[in-house]
This record gives structure tokens, C-alpha cells and sequence, in this order.
């Protein structure tokens, strides 16, 4: 038999984890005075508490590291395999590091998962001296990708967190933004963001030596979603962590910024996800059926075809049914040459309930020039060949 306080504790215990995990209309319980919850695909807001206040970020800031160094590997200008070698400046940062000596040459690909992993300030400077040229001339970079992707709650004053200045801040709004652009342009991250432990070795003067990456992300462990992302902490920071998970083709990311301590903004996150996983359902149309050939007036053709310029994606966190939801096509029955390619013809609306829930353009797939004279006369001809062997 339980005692009435036991059970009072008990019901008290329930509560607060459906309250996490459950009914889109709850409160989510949390001990972070900053956090926001997304939907990685849509970008969709699905909670937010304080958002867009402005604090310290501690290492999440090398969230926006990571980006760059991956756009450089995309535009070419960077491989895997680039031998990227330890400054002076770099091996002399403090806080958490991998204990790179000056002069000692990893690959990109090791310094990644230094970075990725093991949070390592030493690692994240010599990345951006290998970039940019310099830790500053990296820095501007990040301020202007920063300024690009909206990110009005940031400005950056090195790439790794470790500065406690007042002008070294961004918001967990922004830190989502920067996370989505990574994860969903460069989802390659996820193969470093899972490691939970991997050897590296030193290669200095001394001699080799091997030395052990340890994740900092300990959700990797306590929740099996888990896919990433970044963690960090100083004094003034305090607890912060951008965390991403993925379910049922569901992908989401939760920032926490300020949690009080060190399993706080583990619980909070998890909470976060747990209530995101609970409400959310997701609709995608990947738009791959033909659609019909447009008549076209005064072009070289008669008739032009289109496509749809992507997928569709709607998120629902209110229990609808998805599988009522329709499409309907909006396309004109003739349009006037001259055709660019990739020009809006029409767009595929999507309605549930009566309502329209969004739409995606359908674009010309061709250009198609006006009609001149000469290509009246072959009009004509062909029509008179057609004739003659009827």
C-alpha cells in the first residue's frame, strides 16, 4: 500500500513526464531560461521560451566552425584528406582541448571529429587558421555567414567559445538556425556527432602517442534518437547544448542555453525532443508524379512541359489526420512564348479541412523561344507532308 505522500509523489512524478512527452496543449517543464524546439525539415517552431534573448554560447559557437569547414569541403577548396597543421596560437588554447602540440599535423578528417566530438578548442583554431589564414580572418567569415542566414541575435568574437566577452553572444533562436543549415545541408556531420569514442594519435617530436575522444554529448547514451550536435559550458554561459534527434522520419533540434548545471540542459533537451516526438506528424508529398505538357501560344512549340520545383512537407502538432489532406493542381491552359526555364507556370496547393496548409511552385522545365517567320513556314510544311501521305 502507498502512503498518501508516496502517492501524491507518484502522481506528481507522472504528471511532470506527460507533461514532457505528451499533449500538445501542456507545458513543457523546464529548468533552462532560454530554449527553443524545431523541426529540422520545415524549420517550424514548435517551442520557444525566451528565444531570441542574447547570451553567451560557450562551444556551441563552434556549430557555425563546423559550417564553414563544411561549405569550404563542398566548394572545393578544403579535402578531408588536407594535412591541416597546429599554430603556436592554437595549441595554446585552454579549456577543453585534445592537447594538439604546436606543430603537429592532423588531417582535416581527425581534426573534424576533434571538433565534433571532443569540443576541442586547440583543434577549432587550427581549422580556422587553415580556412582563413588567421583565427580573426575566420572569425569575420562567421559574423558575415551569421549576417546571411538571419542570425540578428549573434556576433561572434572567435570560433570555438572559449571567450567570456560581452561582445561574444547569439540566442538559441539563431544557434537553431545555424544548426538546421548544418544538419539538413551537410548531414555528413552525423558521422562524426555519433562517435561516442574514438582514438586518435599524436604524432609530435616525442614520439606517437594515442589519446582517447570522448563525446561530450552524453544524450548519445541516454537517448536513443540521438543524432548530435554540440555541447558547451563556461562560467558565465553556464550549461548550453544544441541537440538534434531524428524518429519516424521526424527530424528535430533543440537548443538549450543557461541550464543551471550539467545534467540540466541533458534533461531539458531530452524533455524537448520527448514533447516534440509526442505532438508532431509529418505530411510529404515527394511530388513525384508527370504532370501534363501546357499549351503554348506563339512558340517554336505547341505545347511546353513542367515540373514541380521540390517536395512538399507540412508538420502538424495538433493530431490532425494527415490522410485527408489534397492536392490541387493550379496550371493555365495556355501561356504566351517566350518561356524561361525555371520560371513559376503554376503551383500544387495542398488544403486539410478546407484549408490551404501550403503549396510548391510548378516551373517550366524548358525555355522556349517566340515564334518567327521561318517557323510559321515549317509549321505549314510539316502540316502539308502530313497531308500528302494521308
Amino acid at each position: 500500500m502507498f502512503g498518501k505522500k508516496s502517492l501524491m509523489a507518484l502522481l506528481l512524478a507522472a504528471a511532470l513526464w506527460f507533461t514532457a512527452v505528451l499533449p500538445a496543449d501542456a507545458n513543457v517543464t523546464i529548468s533552462s531560461p532560454s530554449v527553443i524546439l524545431i523541426e529540422s525539415s520545415t524549420g517550424q517552431v514548435i517551442y520557444e521560451l525566451n528565444s531570441t534573448e542574447r547570451r553567451s554560447p560557450a562551444s556551441i559557437t563552434k556549430i557555425m566552425t563546423l559550417l564553414l569547414t563544411f561549405e569550404a569541403l563542398d566548394a572545393g577548396k578544403i579535402s578531408l584528406e588536407d594535412e591541416v597543421v597546429t599554430s603556436e596560437h592554437a595549441s595554446s588554447m585552454g579549456g577543453s582541448q585534445v592537447y594538439l602540440a604546436a606543430g603537429e599535423v592532423q588531417t582535416l578528417d581527425t581534426m573534424i571529429k576533434c571538433i565534433a566530438v571532443s569540443s576541442g578548442n586547440d583543434a577549432s583554431v587550427a581549422v580556422a587558421e587553415h580556412i582563413a589564414g588567421s583565427e580573426e580572418a575566420f572569425v569575420e567569415l562567421m559574423n558575415e555567414r551569421a549576417a546571411e542566414l538571419g542570425m540578428a541575435d549573434t556576433r561572434f568574437e572567435d570560433c570555438c567559445g572559449l571567450t567570456d566577452s560581452d561582445g561574444h553572444y547569439t540566442s538559441a533562436k539563431d544557434v537553431a538556425i545555424m544548426s538546421r543549415e548544418l544538419t539538413t545541408k551537410h548531414p555528413d556531420i552525423f558521422n562524426y556527432t555519433t562517435i561516442w569514442m574514438e582514438d586518435i594519435i599524436h604524432e609530435t617530436r616525442q614520439g606517437s602517442v594515442r589519446f582517447t575522444l570522448n563525446s561530450t554529448n552524453k544524450l548519445l547514451k541516454q537517448y536513443q534518437w540521438t543524432t548530435g550536435l554540440k555541447t558547451g559550458s563556461t562560467d558565465k554561459a553556464k550549461y548550453c547544448f544544441s541537440a538534434t534527434a531524428s524518429k519516424d522520419g521526424i527530424d528535430l533540434i533543440a537548443v538549450v542555453m543557461g541550464a543551471p548545471d550539467y545534467k540540466a540542459r541533458f534533461q531539458d533537451a531530452q524533455t524537448l525532443l520527448a514533447y516534440g516526438f509526442g505532438v508532431c506528424d509529418i505530411y510529404v508529398d515527394a511530388n513525384e508524379d508527370e504532370l501534363p505538357q501546357v499549351a503554348v501560344e506563339g512558340g517554336v512549340s505547341e505545347r511546353v512541359a513542367v515540373e514541380y520545383q521540390g517536395e512538399f512537407r507540412y508538420l502538424d502538432v495538433k493530431g490532425s489526420d494527415l490522410s485527408l489532406v489534397e492536392k490541387v493542381l493550379e496550371l493555365p491552359e495556355k501561356v504566351q512564348a517566350p518561356i524561361e526555364e525555371g520560371s513559376e507556370a503554376g503551383r500544387a496547393k495542398y488544403f486539410l479541412n478546407g484549408e490551404e496548409i501550403g503549396s510548391v511552385p510548378i516551373v517550366f522545365a524548358e525555355s522556349m523561344e517566340k515564334a518567327v517567320y521561318l517557323d510559321y513556314l515549317r509549321k505549314i510544311f510539316s502540316l502539308f507532308l502530313l497531308k500528302c501521305e494521308a
